[in-house]
């Protein structure tokens, strides 16, 4: 026997799936009695009550609806989920923090989240699980250290830049070590001692040339942006994606300016909304963000009717409230803002992918794509808590131990 046929006689044969429903990731309904069969990690068919191949391995899932593995479009796997996350990194060398980070992507797994996008490490450690050989590992899409400004938010990270040259030069660097999108900090954030929020850490010729430069290096831009004037400075910089879009004041929430949400609508720019809190028996959000949430709600409703492209990014590990697999929270919030709920799924499967450039292999299933499949007993459509009751999850392809 030649080595070609031992190769051949040992392949694993394809595996089907069968389940009472189905969310193919861009529908409205379910599909019924679905049957999916699995070869070497993709997707080869995918239809209602279709032949089994000969010598597949078949998994009956009985009453469960099938669905793509969820997408997370903004995580931080080296941030832990703990009280204090920034202090726990900071005790933690590269290869403690590479470990935990890897626990808390499989976490995000275990929780039916299959790819993740993250968007802030400490020294490109999100590259290298990225390019492990790790098979228990998420998709990962990696930023890299985040750009900000001097004493800026999350500038314990690493990604300090000063004026258009400074940033021309951070991103190039970024390019070099092989990142898959720039994130730049257009405005402060809640997670740095000093940092402010509502106000910009770049004007706008600075964050021009961060999307000039990325987008000559053929990367996409996503900035973190609460405060309006970055919110409005990233849009008319080009940015590919807008994380948070909270409108923050130093007290309050500012309504969307006149006109911006059907510039949002207008424009090929993802807004990553920031749902997504698991309940905790005793916990309370911060009074200062509670006070504010109504009128973040109603401005993303109002952003939402007029069409802006959502997506789920959870902002995943940077609380307790916030564990990598808190997607599954965001689902029904997403209702919140006037998403039917397979809008929210396709927000967190489809949507999500191409916001995080896979919408050619991830948050779909139909032939050609990647085997991320989430088996949940219910009918997500119908009974939101659905989503938490999981059967099952497939990461490309193979069976992921339930706990």
């Amino acid at each position: 026997m030649t080595a070609t046929e031992t190769a051949a006689t040992r392949r694993r044969p394809p595996t089907v799936l069968r389940a009472k429903w189905l969310f193919d990731g861009i529908g409205d309904t379910l599909v019924p009695e679905p049957v999916i069969v699995i070869d070497n990690g993709v997707i080869t068919t995918a239809g209602t009550s279709l032949p089994v191949p000969e010598g597949a391995d078949v998994v009956d899932l009985g009453g469960a609806t099938l669905l793509p593995g969820l997408v997370d479009a903004h995580v931080h796997l080296a941030f832990d989920a703990s009280e204090d996350p920034v202090g726990r990194l900071a005790g933690r060398d590269d290869a403690a923090a590479l470990e935990a980070m890897a626990a808390a992507a499989r976490h995000a797994v275990r929780g039916g989240v299959t790819t993740v996008r993250d968007l802030g490490d400490r020294g490109y450690l999100s590259l290298r699980l990225r390019d492990s050989a790790d098979a228990t590992l998420p998709t990962i899409v990696a930023a890299g250290p985040p750009i900000t400004s001097e004493d800026g938010h999350c500038h314990f990270l690493g990604g300090c830049a000063t004026g258009v040259d400074g940033i021309r030069a951070a991103v190039r660097e970024h390019a070099e070590r092989g990142v898959d999108v720039i994130k730049i900090m257009a405005s402060g954030g809640n997670l740095t001692p000093g940092s402010r929020p509502e106000l910009p850490q770049f004007d706008l010729d600075e964050l021009r040339a961060a999307v000039e430069e990325a987008h000559r290096h053929d990367l996409p831009v996503t900035a973190h942006a609460h405060g309006t004037r970055a919110v409005v400075d990233a849009l008319a910089a080009g940015v590919d994606g807008l994380e948070h879009v909270t409108f923050m004041t130093a007290d309050g929430v500012d309504p969307v300016p006149e006109g911006l949400a059907e510039a949002m609508a207008a424009a090929p720019v993802a807004l990553g909304i920031t749902l997504g809190t698991m309940p905790i028996p005793g916990f309370a959000m911060p009074p200062a963000i509670a006070a504010r949430m109504p009128a973040m709600a109603a401005n993303l409703r109002l952003l939402h009717r007029a069409g802006a492209s959502m997506v789920t990014g959870t902002d995943g590990g940077i609380a307790p409230f916030k564990p990598h697999d808190v997607l599954r929270w965001a689902l029904a919030q997403l209702a919140g803002v006037g998403m039917t709920p397979a809008e929210a799924l396709r927000a967190a499967t489809s949507r999500a992918a191409l916001a995080c450039g896979l919408g050619h292999r991830k948050g779909r299933l139909a032939p050609g794509y990647d085997a991320d499949v989430l088996a949940v007993d219910g009918d997500p459509l119908h009974d939101p808590d659905a989503i938490h009751r999981i059967r099952a999850v497939y990461l490309r392809g193979t069976a992921v131990p339930r706990p």
